[in-house]
């Protein structure tokens, strides 16, 4: 520190040097006390540009110029975009040029300063805003501060329409002055190659779209999707950046062979967050959960006993599964010990896809979804499904008359199994059945 530091102006000895806030503030501030020497790189305001020099504040004793053969490097390019106001980064040439001025440089610090980013930018593989420049027959150019990068037409996300001639400048010129989301993939200083792509921004944009859609989610939530990709096991749903399963389990309440009988790629669709894995970054999807369940209200619909009519969708090794008419396409299986008195080891000795049949229930369990039915038991009861129907709504009104004794159900819990050719005289009491009536003692296996 030099003695005119240590001492006010006019002091003597050791007297302390009188505070001065103003000098301070100056100082603080750079204003007018900045000294500087060739090689110096400062930051400026550009006060004016006429066509042979520029004019730059620098904070310094007095304004910069760019002038003469510093001018004269300034790339075409890089003069058209400098505007009055605008910040820069010059270099110090000499700070008292013959003319007392204090020669700056733009070209160098510029250019320097902007590739520094550009090589930022790479290292981090920070994806940026950048604003369409040009183009040429390859590609898009888009500036970095002042540097020149390249889009290549296969590094857009739109791929453009390939002409007879293979001129593309007419759909390219439509993009120049939009903004664009890009990285840089590939940086050469020394070969002034700077490549950028709009697909690995994309690419990106997503990942870190998806992370924060996931850090949204939850289960019971209900989102909009889209219908990506179809597998064997299931259908992906786009929920907006991250992705979700919809298994086929849980694409419909009806039985479906395959997710694509139902669900198309594009399809906008509906559905309910089922489970949520952090770990493994899986969501578990459903669609059918938002529709109404056809098998809540199916104890109200069907009992014990009664007959059906159904027709027969699938057959397997240990039955047939049979669709009822007008039963909101509800499945019940047909255990192979159900199709006939006599014995089966394939159910197509009994039965064909497509068949009708009048089929009896034997079991409804609505909380599980399964409809155990029968078709050698048809024949222990001739009451139908409007005769069952009828014989309830006749018990539940008092004023009603009592349904006919050919039409009663037989009690499955207390009365015993009719003769196939005779009908019971009571729910509660009747001669017991031959031998060759009686049910199964095995109960059928649920579908």
């Amino acid at each position: 520190m030099t003695s005119q530091n240590m001492h006010a102006p006019g002091s003597t000895g050791n007297k302390p040097v009188e505070p001065n806030p103003m000098h301070d503030l100056l100082e603080q501030q750079g204003y007018g006390l900045k000294e500087v020497s060739t090689g110096d790189v400062l930051s400026g305001t550009i006060l004016s540009i006429a066509p042979d020099e520029i004019l730059v504040n620098v904070n310094t004793k007095s304004e910069g110029v760019i002038s003469g053969e510093e001018y004269a490097q300034v790339p075409p390019e890089m003069l058209a975009d400098l505007q009055v106001g605008d910040a820069v980064t010059v270099y110090v040439v000499n700070p008292h040029d013959r003319a007392g001025n204090l020669a700056l440089a733009l070209t160098r610090s510029q250019s320097s300063r902007d590739w520094i980013e550009a090589e930022e930018l790479h290292t981090s593989q920070n994806v940026f805003e950048g604003i369409v420049a040009g183009y040429n027959k390859g590609g898009l150019i888009v500036k970095v501060g002042k540097v020149r990068g390249f889009v290549p037409t296969s590094q857009l996300i739109t791929r453009p329409p390939r002409t007879e001639d293979g001129d593309l400048s007419s759909y390219l010129t439509t993009l120049v002055g939009k903004k664009m989301h890009l990285k840089v993939i590939e940086l050469d200083r020394e070969k002034n190659r700077l490549i950028l792509s709009e697909r690995a921004a994309q690419r990106d944009a997503r990942k870190l779209q998806k992370e924060q859609l996931f850090n949204d989610l939850k289960e019971g939530d209900v989102r909009d999707g889209e219908v990506m990709s179809i597998a064997d096991f299931g259908a992906f749903i786009d929920l907006g950046g991250a992705d979700g399963l919809v298994h086929i389990s849980e694409i419909s309440w009806k039985p479906i062979h395959h997710p694509g009988d139902v669900l198309k790629i594009g399809q906008k669709v509906k559905v309910q967050i089922l489970k949520i894995d952090p770990e493994t970054r899986r969501v578990g999807l459903s669609v059918k959960r938002l529709e109404a369940d056809p098998w809540r209200d199916l104890e109200n619909h069907y009992k014990e006993g009664q007959l059906v009519e159904a027709e027969i969708t699938k057959l397997t090794k240990f039955g047939a599964f049979a669709r009822i008419k007008d039963g909101n396409d509800i499945e019940g299986l047909v255990h192979i010990s159900e199709l006939s008195d006599k014995r089966v080891t394939n159910a197509r000795e009994v039965v064909k896809e497509g068949q009708m049949l009048t089929l009896r229930v034997l079991r409804v369990e609505a909380d599980k979804h399964r409809l155990a039915l029968s078709l050698k038991r048809v024949a222990q009861g001739e009451y139908t499904d409007e005769d069952w129907r009828q014989a309830l709504a006749d018990a539940n009104t008092d004023s009603g008359p009592a349904p006919e004794a050919d039409s009663q159900p037989e009690s499955m819990d207390n009365g015993p199994a009719p003769e196939a050719d005779t009908q019971p005289e009571s729910t509660n009491s009747g001669p017991a059945p031959e031998a060759d009536s009686q049910p199964d003692a095995n109960e059928p296996v649920d579908g």
